[in-house]
């Protein structure tokens, strides 16, 4: 097929972008923060061909985001979303991964924080990637509000204190680009940009990534973006979730100061995956009538995490005892 060409007289305005990232390995950069939000503006605006979001994208991808890029494509994206800053936020937290070995089980510590008077605002996107189980179809099994809209979220944010959209309702051409996840068999910017987002510029900022090499640039961007509460981790997955079995870095701003924690890991041996997910097995857990050492601590360790972030202990062990408390004291009977 040949794609007629329009612009044979005149160059493409978003051409030039192409081109900085494409330029070979001596002559090619990274965007700055400017460019990388007046380009992110003109794909999120329709203003861009086909073939130039696919070139664009895949560059990114085999050069990897720096932080300015990172940055700057969050800037277009909330400038573009335009969401209400009038929505009390206490923690934004990110779910785009999916999970494919273990149960979700960041999703009872989240229930935990709210139980206990912490607002959570969740974004997220599902379906990208197969073979994953995705945080929006188990919401509605978990009494948590997956919303449609800003007034929904609002709604939902004032009677519970939890309230989750989808990132095809927060920004559709950003939900649109992330389902190229199968066309073009790799992920792209979006699904890293994406867990920067912080819609309703929540205080607190809590993100994973999958690769530890993206901790970094993730840490630089929030910074960047002047997010002065702030940590990411290698979440299991590419959750925010603790692998309880084995160490974790938190790369984090804490009142606009970078630095780094170490948590240890919690148990010696490895546990195995799920050999299938059964939903009602899962349930089973926060209802106690199923021990799962590997889940509890789990959901422990990641509120922990959470609860470190958020300021509410002086050290890890007082993090630990009480999220612990926490679990041990749940509601049984809300799921």
């Amino acid at each position: 097929m040949v794609m007629k060409n329009i612009y044979r007289d005149a160059e493409h305005p978003f051409a030039q972008y192409v081109r900085i990232l494409g330029k070979g390995k001596t002559s090619s950069r990274s965007l700055s923060f400017d460019e990388a939000r007046d380009a992110m503006g003109m794909i999120l605006r329709g203003e861009v061909l086909d073939v130039q979001l696919g070139a664009f994208l895949m560059l990114l991808r085999v050069k990897e985001e720096s932080p300015e890029e990172l940055a700057g494509f969050v800037a277009a994206a909330r400038d573009f979303m335009q969401a209400p800053q009038d929505i009390p936020v206490d923690l934004d937290w990110s779910s785009y991964a999916g999970k494919r070995k273990h149960y979700p089980w960041f999703l009872f510590a989240i229930k935990l924080l709210v139980a206990n008077g912490i607002r959570v605002f969740m974004h997220g996107a599902s379906g990208h990637t197969v073979n994953r189980l995705y945080t929006e179809s188990l919401l509605p099994v978990l009494n948590m509000a997956a919303c449609h809209n800003w007034d929904e979220v609002r709604e939902s944010m004032h009677n519970s204190g939890f309230a989750y959209l989808s990132l095809q309702r927060l920004c559709p051409p950003m939900g649109e680009m992330i389902d190229l996840r199968n066309v073009m068999g790799l992920r792209s910017s979006v699904h890293t940009l994406s867990r920067l987002l912080n819609p309703l510029n929540a205080p607190y900022v809590l993100q994973a990534i999958f690769h530890p090499a993206y901790r970094d640039s993730h840490q630089t961007a929030a910074n960047l973006l002047g997010y002065r509460n702030s940590c990411v981790i290698k979440g299991e997955g590419g959750e925010i979730e603790r692998n309880p079995d084995g160490s974790c870095l938190a790369k984090k701003i804490v009142d606009g100061e970078l630095m780094e924690e170490e948590w240890p890991m919690l148990f010696q041996e490895r546990h195995a995956p799920e050999d299938e997910f059964v939903l009602e097995d899962f349930l089973a857990v926060w209802r106690g009538d199923k021990p799962h050492e590997y889940g509890e601590m789990a959901v422990i360790g990641t509120l922990a995490l959470a609860l470190r972030s958020l300021q509410k202990s002086a050290t890890q062990d007082e993090a630990l005892i009480m999220a612990r408390a926490w679990w041990e004291n749940r509601d049984h009977t809300s799921i």
